[in-house]
């Protein structure tokens, strides 16, 4: 675990710089997150899981402690850079960096599925929206098409109540219409069909890669017979991993049922030269793939060692299946699916036919027949503040009048010091803390107030001060307060006492004066 935060730097030197130390280990790089959408992407995150895995943490390490408090360990250990955790004695070092680690796995893990539902997903839709492209080209590149199809539509808008056969029918010929289906369904693709060789040429060309070391890293698991099948065709996917054979025999060892669709049977079960059945392989792939996707959205399929993807029957209580009619009762709820999406399609039912019979009788709602906008919504009119609202600005303003709010946090940061509990999260802090903590408090207020960074930035300084302030607050909207204040009823996480090893802790700065009336920049 030490081989984590090990570097190359001696972690005595105190001029060292910090963002060398900081990228220098494994540990900084564990912190990052997966990216942008990606294999690229799947298979560092997969390096890192591999990573973890090698400390063998036990699954049940931390199953005595109590959520809060494990969160509160890990956020101290990845707030802290590599330098700062080495200083700490074993028992707090070992304590922290296992937290992080244990935690960080399942996030890795999480992170991973979420990858793998996006890329399915986004192999989809490129797939269609290529084909959509090649289908309007194709049909753009028909000699006479769009002259016919203006006739049509303009014999068509003279005559809007006529007959096909008395309208259209003198201006294009029945026997061209007849010719022109015939070339679009001899010439033109098939849409389908080409959706899926075009989705079949992507995956097998790049994405594929992705699955032996995925399957290998997670672990998937379903509660239900019906999501059986998916979880045997990975099985039967993986042991299949070195074999070259690009079919599979229909002998009963591949699950097709509850696996591939019934609108891609045809491509993945093809004939050979025998006329005899055969499963293609990169085909079925792709099918449980799709199949393996919806089955993780719906949680009937769960992953072993996930947080968001873990097993949906942890979150029941432990004795719900003797007492599944009382918690049943409890939650107003029947016990029969059926009768619950019953009670839930009435419910919708009943939803859109107060919706349907009460649109055209609304006063705020305009529908128009023409334009792009068919439906106009006037704004409705603001709901009054809530009392207790109204007394506690009242009492503020009679306590202390002309003061703003900006003013008390400023007052409550000098008196208590909050602002230098939290660290960037970024790999350094270059900016002073005296320089940065005006512009601090000016981000939460404009972030905790809806007034935006713009409008708590003095106007003199707007063009020298907006970017770093907006820089400052995409950095510290994602801070972490991990070092306990007066702010905090949390007692600190080891004595104030100064030990060897230990570092000393750091004195709070004094924020410059301010007038009566906002923050000074100094």
């Amino acid at each position: 675990m030490d081989a984590l935060i090990d570097s190359s730097i001696p972690s005595d030197d105190q001029d060292a710089d910090e963002a060398s130390d900081w990228h220098s280990t494994p540990f900084s790089v564990l912190k990052t997150d997966p990216g942008r959408v990606s294999l690229k992407s799947v298979l560092r995150e997969l390096e890192k899981l591999g990573q973890i895995e090698t400390l063998e943490l036990p699954d049940n390490l931390f199953a005595e402690v109590q959520p809060k408090i494990l969160r509160q360990y890990r956020l101290r250990a990845a707030a802290e850079p590599p330098r700062e955790v080495r200083r700490h004695p074993e028992p707090i070092r070992y304590t922290f960096l296992a937290a992080f680690c244990w935690q960080r796995r399942q996030e890795i893990i999480d992170g991973l599925v979420d990858l793998l539902i996006q890329i399915v997903h986004r192999i989809s839709v490129r797939a269609e929206k290529k084909v959509v492209d090649e289908l309007l080209g194709d049909l753009q590149k028909v000699h006479g098409k769009t002259t016919l199809l203006f006739k049509m539509a303009e014999a068509a808008l003279e005559q809007p109540h006529g007959v096909v056969k008395e309208v259209l029918y003198p201006v294009v010929s029945e026997q061209t219409l007849s010719d022109l289906v015939k070339e679009y369904r001899s010439n033109g693709p098939t849409y389908r069909r080409h959706v899926y060789t075009i989705l079949r040429a992507s995956y097998s060309g790049h994405y594929r890669r992705m699955l032996p070391p995925l399957l290998d890293a997670l672990d998937f698991r379903a509660n239900t017979a019906i999501q059986r099948p998916i979880i045997k065709a990975l099985a039967l996917i993986k042991a299949n991993r070195d074999s070259r054979k690009q079919h599979f025999a229909v002998d009963g060892t591949v699950p097709i049922e509850g696996v591939v669709p019934p609108h891609w049977r045809e491509l993945v079960l093809e004939q050979d030269a025998s006329s005899e059945r055969r499963v293609n392989r990169i085909n079925y792939e792709i099918s449980v793939l799709h199949s393996l996707r919806e089955g993780l959205r719906c949680k009937a399929i769960w992953v072993a060692g996930a947080d968001r993807f873990r097993n949906p029957d942890d979150d029941l209580p432990a004795d719900f299946d003797v007492q599944r009619t009382t918690y049943y009762t409890a939650l107003q709820q029947p016990e029969s699916a059926d009768d619950f999406i019953a009670g839930v399609r009435k419910a919708m039912e009943d939803a859109l036919s107060r919706f349907h019979d009460g649109l055209p009788q609304n006063p705020r709602v305009t529908l128009r027949e023409q334009g792009r906008n068919r439906i106009k919504l006037s704004p409705l009119d603001p709901q009054p503040e809530p009392a207790t609202i109204l007394r506690v600005k009242a009492e503020l303003m009679r306590r202390w009048p002309m003061t703003s709010l900006l003013d008390v946090l400023k007052e409550t940061d000098l008196r208590v010091g909050f602002s230098h509990a939290f660290h960037s999260m970024a790999s350094r802090e270059v900016l002073d803390r005296s320089m940065l903590q005006p512009r601090l408090l000016r981000c939460l207020y404009g972030l905790g107030t809806n007034a935006g960074l713009k409008r708590v930035v003095p106007v003199t300084r707007l063009c020298t001060i907006t970017t770093c302030s907006t820089f400052d607050g995409d950095i510290f909207t994602k801070m972490r307060c991990v070092t306990p204040s007066a702010a905090s009823p949390m007692p600190p996480l080891r004595s104030d006492a100064r030990r060897f090893g230990e570092r000393a802790p750091r004195p709070v700065p004094r924020m410059p004066k301010s007038s009566a009336r906002g923050i000074r920049i100094s």
